[in-house]
């Protein structure tokens, strides 16, 4: 049984608006784990924006991009704050569950919607009006729960604040059977 504590990978999923990012920078320096964001990762490597990378080469490409983050840090010592979508791809929740602990980051719609604002910067968002974007984050959030609730650990962030979500994630972590 992996706790925070052993070798491993945190993996930190959830919904745009979560707090994978913010919640994943606490946590690391609470571990003395470095963070990895998928997301950066991603942009790294391309030399380009997540937007730009999905008008180049599409959604597909880009999770083609996503998967390969994944595969590069699966079971190293770090925290990982992937993209809302990654745990979605065809079998991506079984590396992640072999190769450390799961940590679902929930939050309900109306927190998300809030947090992501006009989504500026969130390809699945662009160009969408308030109404749509409740739409599609809702819509969204549905299609993943399912590999979502397949987290070893569950936190609701919606009213906790990023230093008290870390210090819940790890204490779970350190206490998770």
């Amino acid at each position: 049984m992996l706790t925070a504590m052993d070798e491993g990978t945190v993996w930190l999923v959830g919904m745009m608006g979560a707090g994978k990012s913010a919640v994943g920078r606490a946590l690391a320096e609470r571990l003395g784990r470095e963070l990895v964001d998928t997301d950066a990762r991603i942009v790294d490597a391309a030399g380009c924006s997540i937007p730009e990378i999905f008008e180049r080469e599409g959604e597909s490409g880009f999770r083609a991009r996503e998967r390969e983050a994944v595969s590069e840090v699966a079971g190293k010592p770090v925290v990982v704050s992937l993209g809302g979508g990654a745990p979605c791809q065809p079998g991506i929740v079984e590396l992640l569950s072999r190769t450390g602990r799961i940590v679902y980051l929930r939050a309900r719609l109306d927190t998300l919607l809030r947090r992501v604002g006009r989504g500026r910067g969130r390809p699945l968002l662009q160009g969408l009006g308030p109404e749509e974007r409740r739409e599609r984050l809702g819509e969204l959030l549905e299609a993943r729960s399912g590999a979502y609730q397949q987290a070893h650990v569950i936190v609701d962030t919606d009213d906790l604040d990023v230093a008290a979500a870390a210090r819940r994630v790890a204490a779970s972590l350190e206490t998770d059977c």
